[in-house]
């Protein structure tokens, strides 16, 4: 797919509010997109110039947002990007988010998904200042928890070189709301997933790989660490707080979860399960894929947000894990069907 980016000035915007995403070509700025752009937001969203950028997550609205070419390393660009797009809003979702990656890259990781949170603020603080700032804080800097469930006000112990980065930026917003008095949020998000979500991910490795078994790709997947817990939930429930974070009267940080936990071992169960199969037979487990430093539970208290946002979740677990399995079932199940034909 071609990298080109087109050129659409005059997109309407009729609630006259403009947006700007970093990472709107993941799973989070698509939906993210999406939701703002049907409330009539005129939405940009910045990527990198690169011959590899794909944009398959926002088809649906690419005729309906406006691309900027800016990176998160580069202050300058950022500073451009902010001053064609005049936000009133500003989602920074764009990071190294693999977990796993932030062990093998390190330094990479702590320049976009730690300093580059810094760029932004300063990019907003110089261009735009009267833009409000979300920033995408992750249970991730919980790491070795003190607590459960966490709260917003439950200490960090991270453990991976991407929840450092994550905590830094986190405290950088803080910084800046504190110093500056700039209107910047943090959404603390636990792990959310869809059928965007990327093939390198422990759920969409799970149910991508049930469905390349169903349709005869494959025989097993591998996995590492069964027991590990987390509270997952549906990503297009949490872009919805992230906007409700922005609307309030006073910039704060925001605990984003279902308060729910589930281990790895139960979606096999359920992605398997809903293909008609027994996980039992086709996962092995990998001790090179168990993490150095290991988070073995994460479970949030969304309780602030749901009172001072009006946010609950309104996927289950199951809802969303069988959502990922069919939707993975269905493009592979179509691509055989049309390569019999």
């Amino acid at each position: 797919m071609t990298s080109q980016i087109p050129v659409t000035s005059q997109i309407p915007a009729p609630n006259g509010r403009r947006a700007l995403i970093t990472g709107i070509t993941g799973q989070d700025g698509s939906y993210l997109a999406e939701f703002l752009v049907e409330k009539g937001y005129r939405v940009f969203g910045v990527v990198r110039r690169s011959s590899s950028e794909k944009f398959e997550r926002i088809e649906a609205v690419r005729d309906r947002v406006e691309l900027l070419h800016a990176d998160l390393l580069d202050q300058s660009s950022l500073n451009r990007a902010m001053a064609q797009a005049q936000p009133h809003e500003v989602y920074n979702l764009a990071a190294q988010s693999f977990v796993p990656t932030s062990w093998s890259e390190p330094v990479l990781t702590a320049q976009f998904t730690a300093v580059g949170v810094t760029r932004m603020l300063e990019a907003v603080r110089q261009v735009a200042p009267d833009a409000r700032f979300y920033q995408a804080s992750s249970s991730e800097m919980y790491g070795q928890v003190r607590e459960t469930p966490q709260t917003e006000s439950t200490p960090f112990h991270p453990r991976s070189p991407y929840g450092v980065a994550k905590a830094y930026g986190h405290y950088i917003t803080v910084n800046y709301r504190e110093s500056y008095g700039m209107y910047a949020s943090s959404g603390i998000l636990f792990n959310h997933e869809s059928p965007r979500r990327g093939l390198e991910f422990v759920t969409r490795k799970i149910t991508h790989g049930a469905a390349r078994i169903k349709v005869g790709l494959a025989t097993s997947i591998s996995l590492g660490n069964l027991d590990a817990q987390r509270d997952w939930g549906f990503a297009g429930d949490y872009v919805r707080a992230m906007w409700l974070m922005l609307q309030a009267d006073q910039p704060d940080d925001f605990v984003v979860a279902t308060g729910t936990t589930h281990t790895v071992r139960e979606c096999c169960e359920i992605a398997f399960g809903r293909l008609g199969l027994d996980w039992q037979k086709h996962v092995k487990l990998d001790p090179a894929l168990v993490r150095p430093a290991e988070v073995d539970l994460l479970l949030g208290d969304a309780s602030k947000a749901e009172q001072r946002l009006g946010w609950v979740p309104s996927v289950s677990f199951r809802g969303l894990i069988e959502m990922m399995a069919d939707a993975d079932y269905a493009t592979l199940a179509g691509r055989a069907a049309a390569h019999a034909r």
